[in-house]
C-alpha cells in the first residue's frame, strides 16, 4: 500500500494519494491545494489514477478536483449526498475566508455506509461519520495482509476533533460518530487526518481531551 499526503497552505490540508503497490491502481482523496504535487507524483511513478474520493465538501478538501479532471480526464468524483449543498457552494465558502475558489465539476457517485471499492488489491470501505459536516465519511483501507488504516478527513485529529461551527456541523453528532464508529477499531490502527500529523485510535482514545470521560 502506498499512502502519501501532500499538505499545503493556506489550510495545511492533507491531499492524499492512495495506491496499490502491486498493480499501480490509485485514487486521490480530498484534493486540495496539494493537488499539483499529487499530480507530479502520479505521473512520476506512472500510476493509474482512477477516481476521486471526498471525506467531506469543505473548500480546502475539494479545491483541486478540477485540476485532477484537467490532468487525467473524467475521473469519477465520489461524495456523500448530504454534503452536496456544501460542494455546490464552494465559491461562497471561499468568500467566507477571503479566497477565490472556482466551482468544481459535479460529483458523479454517492458514498454510503458499508460501500466497498477495490483499488487493485486494496479494499476501501466507507463509514458515515457526520458532525463536522452532515455528509462526513471516513475510509477504512485494508490490504491483502488485513492491515487496516483509516483516512478520516476532519472527523478526528491528533489531540483534537473537527470544528463544528460551520454550516451543517454539530458537536454532539461528531462526538457520537467518533465513539460509535472510529472507537470500534483496535488501538493500533493508524489514523490519517485531513490536517497535520497521523495518530492512532488508541492514542486518541486515551489522551484526546475532547473524548475523555
Amino acid at each position: 500500500m502506498l499512502l502519501v499526503s501532500f499538505p499545503a497552505p493556506p489550510f495545511d490540508e492533507n491531499t492524499f494519494l492512495l495506491a496499490c503497490s502491486q498493480t499501480g491502481q490509485a485514487v486521490a482523496i480530498d484534493p486540495g491545494e496539494g493537488t499539483r504535487a499529487l499530480i507530479e507524483r502520479v505521473r512520476g511513478e506512472r500510476l493509474n489514477l482512477s477516481a476521486i474520493f471526498l471525506t467531506h465538501a469543505h473548500l480546502d478538501h475539494i479545491s483541486g478536483v478540477r485540476d485532477l479532471r484537467e490532468a487525467f480526464g473524467a475521473l469519477p468524483i465520489h461524495l456523500h449526498p448530504a454534503d452536496r449543498f456544501l460542494y455546490d457552494a464552494v465559491a461562497e465558502q471561499g468568500r467566507m475566508f477571503g479566497i477565490r475558489v472556482e466551482p468544481q465539476p459535479p460529483p458523479d457517485r454517492d458514498l454510503s455506509a458499508g460501500q466497498e471499492i477495490e483499488i487493485g488489491s486494496l479494499r476501501l470501505r466507507v463509514h458515515e461519520t457526520p458532525g463536522h459536516s452532515p455528509g462526513g465519511v471516513v475510509f477504512e483501507v485494508t490490504d491483502t495482509s488485513d492491515r487496516t488504516q483509516l483516512i478520516v478527513g476532519d472527523t478526528l485529529f491528533a489531540g483534537s476533533i473537527g470544528r463544528t461551527d460551520l454550516p451543517g456541523g454539530d458537536y454532539a453528532t461528531l462526538i457520537r460518530s467518533i465513539r460509535t464508529v472510529l472507537f470500534n477499531f483496535k488501538d493500533d490502527v493508524p489514523v490519517y487526518p485531513g490536517h497535520y500529523d497521523s495518530t492512532t485510535i488508541g492514542k486518541e482514545r486515551r489522551t484526546n481531551p475532547f473524548l475523555q470521560g
